[in-house]
């Protein structure tokens, strides 16, 4: 049940017959992971914050540096060289202090990333690498749970979400192969426009509450690409790879 003051904290969520007191109950009780609090992870953490998801998993083993305020909001000037989820964390329970936060400054693969996924409701990933989308997929696909994607780079954005709890939900594997040659190729080395992360950020942001609430029709099945110097949207249907290995085999993907 919400309390008077979370009634009135969420009133205009609430509002909407779609969401409802059900819709927000379902927010204040879920569990999300965030791997990444950097660009995508910023905007994305403070939406579902405000929101008022119940936890937020907060992973990044990295700290903050000054040439990361240029995009990622998140953050200050006077939380550089302290950890991401740290300074994230701080932000966030500036924005609202009653949800709960779990920061883990820490790289999660193997045992300990599957662990996090089997723990939470839903996963965001925010992350800058082939490597770590790769095997966040794995895991979320091992444990049946659903995964909001985005990307942005230069003028270019992306974002989509593979659910194995869907029968024709395809998986990042089947999207990309088993590829990742352009592994380099991150805001660091390519650079990246500052609001073009805020917008894909808030979107998966957007699409994890739709999921958690079952609110919509969510982007699973297709993705959505965003060039930012024309500012043209392109929405493509994806289906799943029959050959994938990562869901190919998976009972619940199998229907």
């Amino acid at each position: 049940m919400l309390n008077d003051e979370q009634l009135l904290r969420y009133s205009r969520s609430i509002m909407l017959p779609e969401v409802d007191i059900a819709g927000q109950a379902a927010w204040c009780n879920a569990r999300v992971l965030i791997l990444g609090l950097g660009g995508l992870g910023g905007p994305a953490a403070a939406y579902l914050a405000a929101a008022g998801v119940g936890e937020l998993v907060l992973a990044d083993d990295d700290q903050v540096e000054l040439s990361n305020l240029q995009r990622q909001v998140i953050h200050s000037q006077s939380a550089c060289g302290d950890d991401k989820v740290a300074s994230a964390a701080a932000t966030l329970k500036s924005i609202n202090p009653e949800i709960r936060i779990t920061p883990l400054a820490e790289r999660l693969s193997g045992d300990a990333l599957q662990a996090q996924v089997e723990q939470v409701d839903l996963v965001l990933d925010c992350s800058d690498n082939f490597t770590t989308r790769f095997a966040l997929n794995r895991a979320c696909f091992a444990a049946g749970k659903p995964l909001v994607s985005g990307a942005a780079i230069r003028f270019d954005g992306q974002i989509s979400v593979y659910d194995p709890r869907q029968p024709d939900s395809p998986c990042y594997q089947c999207l990309y192969g088993r590829g990742g040659e352009d592994e380099a190729m991150t805001c660091s080395t390519s650079g990246v426009f500052p609001p073009l992360v805020g917008i894909i950020g808030s979107m998966q942001a957007m699409e994890a509450l739709k999921l958690l609430a079952g609110v919509g029709e969510p982007l699973t099945g297709r993705l959505l690409l965003l060039d930012g110097k024309r500012m043209q949207w392109r929405s493509l249907r994806l289906r799943p790879d029959p050959e994938c290995s990562i869901c190919k085999g998976n009972t619940q993907h199998a229907g």
